[in-house]
Order: structure tokens, then C-alpha cells, then sequence
């Protein structure tokens, strides 16, 4: 959570006001990131009003002013709460006065503990009391305080205590006091105590004292807990802005303000704290002494429990209602409409507090009238329903003459077009696969090409084809991919390529581009734009609203992620399919001899066509982008030393094949250490991309299916026919441009589950079999497929991209107008060097 975020959920909502107001200073520190850059260009009306001050001036002004409200607040409250300790204190004392034994007294009537009492609804505490938050002194955070225990009481209430007589009017209010917090046995031992009525209101009226003082005593403790959680929160909401303050600004400011200043002020000196610490340890030796009879552990873990409740109550109360309206933003930016297309309301789920609930419509019969999901009359049920219609169609009507065969094709139609259309998401359309395969009876035995395989022999053939090495090897890579995001080495090495291309426009954006293209080779062209896009946020601040330079950068990094995509086998899923397909699978060291020349020319064309069309030099100032000064840790450098080892087996796994079998067995070296060591968790490999998983493995489980049936091979020797008087050179261009086509409407992975192995079958049904090297083209014309914003991950993240007024950067014409070209060109690039390059490696 991010901490702006994190010092609402946490702060006290009645001292919410004393906070340090960290959003304005994180806001004043982008405008003197904006001031100094602006500084030396631009006539004088645009320059800023600040520029004649030195940036660290302004800055410590404005830290000064919040030292001094949070200074004053505390002083306040610490006053207040200090007289309330000492008000209890001595209250604490006449009541073991007049309650400790003594020559015919009775013995003080109990005070039942937490452990005891029953548990009840908590209502609102009174508004004089003040709601409060802090961490136990044991270090426990955002606890909480019990709020029967405090109902009734205000802060500055005082009990007496001079005479037993006095309480006697409010014997009613004591006896409700007994019964709705606490679980006395009254009969028995009142009765055994009281043989008068004065002595009945004795022990009724010392009774009610020992429970208002165990309710005033948890109140203050749930208070003073607070005030130390006050102090700690914004020491830490100064060290946090400082740090960010020299970052953005490159200073060095905050260790010399934190020691002179902040650890100076009388909130954060360490003698404070202690007076705080010693006041709470002062209200536990209370409550030990009034409530559990000197079992000081017990006090303890009462105090500690109330404080917990109070907190879970308050932001479950308070807050709530905050942070729902945050996660409903959030998912109605991500259901909203995309480029002019309407989420289907079946896809949209309306969020209550505590439920989702589905649209409804209500339509009349004439059997009356009932409620139906909306999304049965969507436009999606309608292409679902069409989509079935046809897999029926072509499953009842003869087309081959094998009946597995036409199966086989109505099951790929099936496939094919919800993939295409995603009337459904594409990991449960890959889920169908083998249930279909099973059902339709589309494998055949490999011996006996025309006996078709049962039921369970078919289960275990389709799902020996889902979990293969290809499987291993996207774990592999995502595991990689992983480690080196949380150990923020992608970033170290980004920010530093970056920091070095200085503030030329055209070096900037040309330099963007490769940290794009490197990034995505080795996180997936999924995460590099995210990182990237991150990285260049300073620029984009301080760059004009509208400029030319912010949307060549943005269109540079989508279009660079894109061509990244092709630059090693795990850069994207349909690499790994690719693989899966090829007989024998290549080496990293073939792919890389292939992809980089083809990779380094399409960058170098695309940045052309940017700095042609955008222009980003005219009037155009750029930040330059710090590097991370931090030192390597010895967790980053065994990060950097296995990633780098895995990829070197993996380039050598042609030759390492009698040792380890295949790149998917090598793949498994990563995942063991990095989450063996405890450098990835759990939760990381929870949040690993299992639906691109799922996704690849019912491609893999199709491919089987549709060679195993035999229509596999009857589609090629049909294609094989009709294109028999081309050249290979001329077939490679057909199916690159026909795949170009297609992945630019389609999903990558999706053209490349759909096409390759047909590509492949036609290859090796040739004269002169070449089927690697049509597979090879047809997959790097997978990832040039960009031509528009829905053309992959990287287009449709940065067409989503926002400036600070919350318009888009990039429009639908931005990406039409240069994706098409650089599309094209990459085409070219590739039939042309690539094809020069795969011809030597001799595929």
C-alpha cells in the first residue's frame, strides 16, 4: 500500500487534520521538479514564480510549518492525557482504600477480565471520547479497544469516590452496568454479602466504581497507544517525503533534516517516548491491580485485545466505506468501456459492500412475467450462440470422410472462434479442449491409424499433452521474470541504461525503446511496458500537456515491447509454443543468432518513423533519469548470478541434452532456488499468470488433438496442393503476411496456437521439408502484429496511459497511422534478414 494511502487507513479520523499532510508535499516536490527544469528554457510568462528560490528553501518551509502543527498537536494531547493518567491513578488508590481488606470488611467484589465476559455488538463510542489508534507496546499495530468497555464514559469524567453512601441513587445504573458487561454470579454471593440493605448498596456502588475505572483505564490505555502510533507515523511520513524529495530533486537533504530537526522536535525525542511508554506501562500495572488481581501477563493481553477490536472496528466503520468506493473505481476503470466498445453487462458485475450482484432483466411471458440475467440478451450471448450453431453445423454436416477427422474440425471451428471473438475468456475456452476431445472421441491410436483410442485412453492422452516441457519452461521464465521485479534488478538496469542517454530527444526515445525491447526479452513483453512506462514518469511530468515527445516515447516503448517480444524464447507465450511445435526445438543460441539482427533493424526503422511523424525535438525539454545509487545486495547479485546461469544452460541445452533431457528440466534450477531460499513466496507463485498457462497448455492439447486425427494432415496436403508450384521463399511470404493479418485482430498467442502447426505440417509436407523455418517466420510475424491498439498487451497498456488531467496520451489514429507501417516493415525485415539468418542456421 502506498503510503499516502497507508497514513489514512492508520490515522486517527478525529486527529486526521494534525497528520503530516504528505499528498501537498509529494505535490509541492513535483513542482519544483517542474520549476528547476523549466528554469533555463521557455520565455519568461511560462517560467515559474518559485524559480528565483532554491528548491531545498521551499521545500524545508514547508516541512517546517507540518514539524510545527504535529509539535503543538502532541504537547496538546500529551497534557491531556497525562492529567487523565494521573486523575486514574489516584482514583485507583482510594478505591484499594476502601476496597482492600481490613478487620470485619468484606472482601472487594470481583471485576470480571475480557476472558470472561461475553462477547457483544460494539456500538459507537460517544462523540466526546476521542476515537484513537496506535500500536501496542510490544510493537503490534492498529489495534483496538472494546467498545461496550467505553460506551458511557467521556474523557474527562471524573468518578468519586469520598463516600460509599453517595453512589446510591445510581444502584439501577450499576446493576445495568453488572449485567450487560459482565457475567457476574449475583444471586449467590450478593446475597452471601449483603444482610442489609446499606450493605447491599455498598457492595453494588464499590462494584459499579471497579468497572467505570476498568473502562476509564482502557480507554486511556487505547489512547495513550495511539498518541505513541501518532508520533511514529508521521516521523515515518517525514523520512518518506524527504526521501522521495531527493530523489526527484537530487538533494541529499534528509538525513541532515531528520537529525537536526525532526529527531530534535519533542514528538520524536526518545525521552518522550519513554514518558509515553511509562505512562501505558503505568495504565497496565492498573488494570492489573483492579481487574486481574495481580497477573500482570493476563492485563496485558486484555489491554492488548481491546486495542485490537477498537481498530478492526473503526476501519471496518470508519473507513470502509473509503476503500470500497476506491476498489469500485478501480474495477469500473477496468470494465469500462474499451475504445469504443461496450463491456457486455455478463463481463460488469455491480459491487455492493458486502456482495457483487448480477444486472437483471425482467420480461414478460405469457406465463407471467419473470427476472432474468441481463447478460442472457447481450450482445455476447448472441455471438455465443451462433458460434455453437455452427460447431453444430459443421459437426452434423459431412465435410470429411473420417468421422474423428470431422470432429476434429468442428472442434478447431469451435475453438478458433471463441478465441477470436473472447465471447468467453480465453483460458476457459482452452479448459473445453480436452473435455471435447474426450467427448468427440478425436484421438486414434499411433499404431492403428484408423482405430480410435476409448474414452480413458484418450483422458490420458490429451492430458499428457497439456503438462509438457514447454509448460516447465514458461514456469521457468515467469519465475525469472519474477525474481528479478522483486529484487528491482529489471529497474537498476533500466534506470541506469536511461541515465545515460542524456536529454537529446531523439537519444531518449531511442534509448527507451531498447530498455523496452531488453526488458520485455527477459520479463515478457507483458510486465517490460508496465516497468518502463513507471520509469518514464518523471519525463512525462515535465513534459508540456500535449507534446509531441510524450506520445513518441509512449508509442516507442508499446511498439519496442512488441518487437522484445520475438527476442528470446520466454519474451512471450507464443515463443514457448513455437518451441513446443519445431522438430528438433532450437537453441537459445539459434534463436538469439535470428532474432537479434531482425530485432535491432525493426527498432531502428520504428524509431524512424516516431521521429519522422512525432517530431519530438521541437521545444522540447527533457528530464534526465537518475540512476539507483543503492549498493548491490547479496540478494540481487544471486538473483543476477542464477538468472544469468539458466540462460547460459539454456543456450547450451542442444549440447547439455544427454544431461538434462530438455530446456524444461533445466527450467526447474530456478524455481527451486528462488523460492527454496525464501527469495519468492507463495503468494508470488500464486500470482503467476496461470490463465497464459492454462491458455498455452489447451493449445498444446488442440495441436495433439488435431494431429492425432489425422486433420492435421489432410489441411496441409490440401495447402500443400494449392501452393506446390511456389517457391519456398514464396510460401514464406503467403503465410508471414497471412499471419501478419490475423495476430493483428486477434490475440499473438492465439494466431500462433491456431496457425503454426498447420504452418509446420506444410513445411514438412514439401519437396524440400522446411518446417522450422516457416514456424520460426510465422512466430516473430506474431509479435509484429501491431498495427492497432488491441494488438497486444504493450498497445492496449499504453493507449490506456493518462496524463495528469486524466486524458489519454495516445488516440486509436496514433497507433492506425504508425503501427501499420512499422508492422509492415518489420514484415519486410523478416522475410528478408531473418530469412538470410535462419537459412544459415541451417533450419
Amino acid at each position: 500500500m502506498k503510503f499516502s494511502h497507508s497514513i489514512q487507513f492508520n490515522a486517527v479520523p478525529d486527529w486526521s487534520s494534525h497528520y503530516i499532510a504528505y499528498s501537498n508535499l509529494k505535490k509541492l516536490i513535483y513542482q519544483l521538479e517542474k520549476a528547476i527544469h523549466q528554469t533555463a528554457g521557455g520565455d519568461a510568462e511560462s517560467r515559474p514564480l518559485i524559480q528565483s528560490e532554491d528548491p531545498e528553501s521551499v521545500f524545508i518551509r514547508a516541512l517546517d510549518v507540518e514539524l510545527e502543527k504535529i509539535s503543538s498537536f502532541y504537547v496538546l494531547k500529551e497534557t491531556e492525557l497525562f492529567d487523565e493518567v494521573n486523575a486514574i491513578l489516584r482514583d485507583v488508590g482510594t478505591f484499594e482504600e476502601e476496597s482492600g481488606p481490613a478487620d470485619g470488611a468484606q472482601p472487594r467484589p470481583p471485576v470480571r477480565t475480557r476472558s470472561a465476559e461475553r462477547p457483544r455488538p460494539t456500538p459507537l463510542r460517544s462523540g466526546s471520547t476521542a476515537r484513537s489508534r496506535g500500536s501496542t507496546d510490544d510493537g503490534v499495530e492498529d489495534s483496538d479497544d472494546d467498545g461496550d468497555e467505553t460506551t458511557g464514559l467521556t474523557k474527562k469524567r471524573r468518578v468519586s469516590f469520598g463516600g460509599r453512601r453517595k453512589t446510591l441513587p445510581n444502584i439501577m445504573q450499576a446493576s445495568t452496568d453488572m449485567t450487560a458487561s459482565t457475567d457476574l454470579t449475583t444471586s449467590r454471593s450478593l446475597r452471601r454479602y449483603s444482610q442489609t440493605y446499606d450493605d447491599y448498596a455498598e457492595q453494588a456502588a464499590l462494584f459499579s466504581s471497579g468497572i467505570m475505572l476498568k473502562k476509564r483505564i482502557i480507554n486511556i490505555y487505547v489512547q495513550l497507544c495511539e498518541l505513541k502510533s501518532y508520533a511514529q507515523l508521521n516521523r515515518t511520513g517525514f523520512s518518506k517525503v524527504l526521501k522521495k524529495f531527493d530523489k526527484i530533486v537530487d538533494r541529499q537533504l534528509r538525513r541532515k533534516y531528520m537529525d537536526s530537526y525532526v529527531d530534535t522536535s519533542y514528538p520524536f525525542r526518545s525521552e518522550t517516548t519513554k514518558d509515553l511508554e511509562e505512562k501505558i506501562s503505568k495504565m497496565v500495572h492498573a488494570y492489573t491491580s483492579i481487574v486481574t488481581d495481580g497477573d500482570e501477563e493476563a492485563a496485558k493481553r486484555d489491554l492488548r485485545s481491546h486495542l485490537r477490536e477498537h481498530v478492526v472496528w473503526e476501519r471496518n466503520t470508519v473507513w470502509r466505506d473509503l476503500i470500497g468506493l476506491e476498489r469500485r473505481a478501480e474495477a469500473a476503470s477496468l470494465g469500462h468501456t474499451l475504445l469504443g466498445r461496450d463491456t457486455d453487462p455478463h463481463k460488469t458485475l455491480l459491487q455492493g459492500d458486502d456482495e457483487r450482484v448480477l444486472p437483471t432483466k425482467e420480461i414478460a411471458t405469457p406465463f407471467g412475467r419473470f427476472t432474468c440475467p441481463a447478460w442472457l440478451f447481450s450482445s455476447t450471448m448472441f455471438t455465443l450462440l451462433t458460434i455453437l450453431a455452427i460447431f453444430f453445423l459443421v459437426l452434423l454436416v459431412p465435410l470429411m470422410e473420417k468421422p474423428e477427422q470431422q470432429n476434429c474440425l468442428a472442434l478447431l471451428v469451435l475453438v478458433s472462434l471463441l478465441w477470436a471473438t473472447e465471447a468467453i475468456p480465453l483460458f476457459v475456452t482452452s479448459l473445453t479442449i480436452p473435455f471435447l476431445c474426450v467427448v468427440l472421441n478425436v484421438f486414434r491410436e499411433k499404431d492403428k491409424p484408423y482405430a480410435r483410442l476409448g474414452s480413458k485412453e484418450a483422458t490420458a492422452a490429451v492430458f499428457s499433452a497439456m503438462w509438457t516441457p514447454v509448460i516447465m519452461l514458461l514456469l521457468g521464465g515467469f519465475t525469472l521474470a519474477a525474481a528479478l521485479s522483486k529484487c528491482s534488478i529489471d529497474k537498476r538496469i533500466a534506470t541506469f541504461v536511461l541515465s545515460k542517454a542524456g536529454t537529446k530527444p531523439s537519444t531518449v526515445l531511442i534509448a527507451n525503446m531498447a530498455v523496452a525491447a531488453v526488458a520485455s526479452m527477459l520479463i515478457s513483453n507483458v510486465a517490460a511496458p508496465v516497468l518502463c512506462f513507471g520509469i518514464i514518469e518523471p519525463m512525462l511530468r515535465n513534459l508540456p500537456a500535449g507534446s509531441d515527445m510524450s506520445k513518441a516515447v509512449i508509442m516507442g516503448i508499446a511498439l519496442a515491447s512488441n518487437i522484445g517480444g520475438m527476442l528470446s524464447p520466454i519474451a512471450s507465450p507464443q515463443n514457448v509454443v513455437a518451441i513446443g511445435i519445431m522438430e528438433p526445438a532450437p537453441t537459445w543460441g539459434q534463436w538469439f543468432f535470428i532474432v537479434i539482427p531482425v530485432g535491432v533493424i525493426s527498432l531502428a526503422l520504428i524509431w524512424g518513423i516516431l521521429l519522422v511523424t512525432f517530431r519530438p525535438g521541437r521545444g522540447t525539454t527533457i528530464v534526465p533519469i537518475r540512476p539507483v545509487r543503492d549498493p548491490f545486495t547479496g540478494v540481487q547479485w544471486f538473483v543476477s548470478i542464477v538468472t544469468i546461469a539458466t540462460i547460459g544452460l539454456w543456450c547450451a541445452s542442444h549440447q547439455l541434452e544427454s544431461v538434462f533431457g530438455d530446456m524444461g528440466v533445466i527450467a526447474i534450477i530456478p524455481i527451486v532456488l528462488f523460492f527454496g531460499v525464501g527469495i519468492l513466496t507463495k503468494e508470488d507463485f500464486n500470482n503467476f499468470p496461470w490463465t497464459i498457462i492454462i491458455l498455452a497448455a489447451g493449445g498444446l492439447s488442440l495441436g495433439k488433438a488435431v494431429n492425432s486425427s489425422g486433420l492435421l494432415h489432410t489441411v496441409a496436403k490440401a495447402i500443400t496442393e494449392y501452393v506446390k508450384d511456389f517457391s519456398l521463399y514464396g510460401i514464406l511470404v503467403v503465410f508471414s503476411s497471412l499471419i501478419l493479418v490475423i495476430a493483428t485482430f486477434i490475440s499473438h498467442t492465439v494466431a500462433a496456437l491456431i496457425i503454426l502447426p498447420i504452418v509446420f505440417d506444410v513445411g514438412k509436407g514439401l519437396e524440400q521439408p522446411h518446417p522450422n523455418l516457416l514456424v520460426m517466420a510465422g512466430v516473430l510475424m506474431c509479435s509484429a502484429a501491431m498495427a492497432l491498439p488491441t494488438s497486444g498487451f504493450p498497445n492496449m497498456t499504453a493507449i490506456m496511459k493518462e496524463d495528469p488531467t486524466g486524458q489519454r496520451y495516445l488516440q486509436v489514429k496514433h497507433f492506425i497511422s504508425r503501427g501499420v507501417p512499422s508492422s509492415i516493415l518489420t514484415l519486410v525485415v523478416v522475410v528478408t534478414v531473418g530469412y538470410g539468418a535462419m537459412w544459415m542456421t541451417g533450419m
